[in-house]
């Protein structure tokens, strides 16, 4: 095996054995005691499931990461690769028509192989802690909506970069990361009006107390509300939650139905505070401003690596083609990827206890989001207390406790 392929082949164990580290780690550090900050909030009994849930949720996720990762070996060096490539060439299509294919089939392959543990996730594990919602046939119908999302947006995407690349010379990259990038900006326009309904009802929020103090807060911070929604999460599963989507015109804050069930109205305006802390600290922007520059040196390292024989030998492939090098460099970057991720993880929740921070200073009833975290940590059987080392790879949001205890430190030296 070449250096390229001893390098692609390293970094998935090395990620494996990293991931698998952290897991039994983050087993290790669950508590039988509960946290002071949520006695009188977590019932013993609700604790006690959280941690079972947690392990049960663990050995799932190990079975299917290796899963994976046996069977991708077993397709890389069993010559899938090149027997799916000259399968599809035979058809006699011209460059993208067989590149679409080719990654089309990668992908379908994919699905299919973790369509079990889909099903299994969903009505075995989630409904054993009451937390399924999801008939089969919404199940099914999600399964067509997004294969069909999936054929007609990203059918002329991967079109257009392989045909970019094809024809564009040393600045295909350019043109290639361009329109990738004007395609995602109108992606995310039209997506909280056009796609997301096709999954969810967005109901607007009915007149009434609820709305009227959402409102009277949005104007004491001057967030120009576009619309405030609810979205009926309740259809696939207990959990809640709430999130602010879109720009301009169309950007939207949705509170998801179970949300709006569990809580008071101060909690639920103090969740808002957060979301529009978010967007008054600029963390969208952010986020997608870094998006775009890694999806620019992606592109333009990709060029680089364009048809290169011996990335194509690492996986046993008889020729080069666009569309391999963009799979086969998508694998040999992995490792930059992987670094890239903790690293905006990091950002992420300092942009969490910065959004924290802006609720509690902005909104008049402090405890509020520390109360409805709290509420959303029982509900959800969120574990109370992750390992660093866990954290540090897996998450986007602060462990809910570091959380509580900087709002709560924050309005005790600010009581309302």
């Amino acid at each position: 095996m070449n250096p390229y392929g001893l390098l692609v082949l390293g970094t998935l164990l090395v990620t494996f054995v990293l991931k698998l580290a952290a897991d039994l780690l983050n087993l290790g550090a669950a508590s039988p005691d509960i946290p002071e900050p949520f006695r009188g909030v977590y019932e013993p009994e609700a604790y006690r499931r959280s941690q079972e849930y947690l392990r049960a949720n663990t050995r799932f996720s190990l079975v299917d990461a290796s899963v994976d990762l046996i069977l991708l070996l077993f397709f890389w060096f069993s010559g899938g690769f090149n027997l799916l490539d000259q399968s599809i060439r035979s058809l006699g299509f011209g460059t993208v028509p067989t590149g679409v294919l080719f990654t089309g089939a990668l992908l379908l392959l994919q699905s299919v192989v973790g369509l079990p543990f889909k099903l299994y996730r969903t009505f075995v594990l989630e409904e054993r802690f009451g937390f399924n919602k999801t008939t089969p046939r919404v199940f099914a119908a999600d399964l067509v909506k997004s294969l069909g999302l999936a054929v007609a947006l990203g059918t002329p995407v991967l079109g257009v970069i392989i045909r970019f690349f094809e024809i564009g010379g040393p600045l295909a990259w350019l043109w290639a990361w361009a329109g990738v990038t004007l395609f995602s900006l109108l992606l995310q326009y039209v997506a909280p009006s056009v796609i997301m309904p096709m999954f969810n009802k967005f109901v607007p929020l009915e007149e009434g107390e609820l709305r009227e103090a959402i409102t009277r807060y949005a104007s004491s911070v001057r967030f120009p509300l576009a619309g405030i929604y609810v979205i009926d999460g309740s259809k696939r599963s207990s959990k809640a939650n709430a999130f602010f989507t879109g720009f301009g015109r169309n950007k939207r804050i949705a509170l998801f139905d179970t949300l709006i069930a569990n809580h008071t109205r101060e909690e639920l305006v103090a969740v808002l505070a957060h979301e529009i802390g978010h967007f008054r600290k600029r963390h969208i922007l952010i986020s997608m401003l870094l998006s775009m520059l890694n999806l620019g040196m992606v592109f333009f390292l990709l060029s680089r690596f364009m048809n290169n024989r011996q990335l194509f030998d690492a996986f046993f492939m008889q020729e080069t083609s666009v569309y391999g090098s963009l799979l086969f460099f998508m694998l040999l970057y992995s490792p930059v990827e992987f670094i890239i991720s903790i690293l905006l993880q990091l950002l992420s929740r300092r942009h969490e206890f910065q959004a924290d921070h802006f609720a509690v200073a902005t909104y008049a009833d402090g405890r509020a989001l520390s109360d409805a975290l709290k509420k959303l940590s029982r509900s959800n059987l969120s574990n109370l207390t992750p390992h660093p080392f866990y954290v540090f790879l897996n998450y986007s949001h602060p462990p809910v406790l570091q959380r509580i205890r900087r709002i709560e430190a924050g309005t005790a030296r600010n009581p309302s």
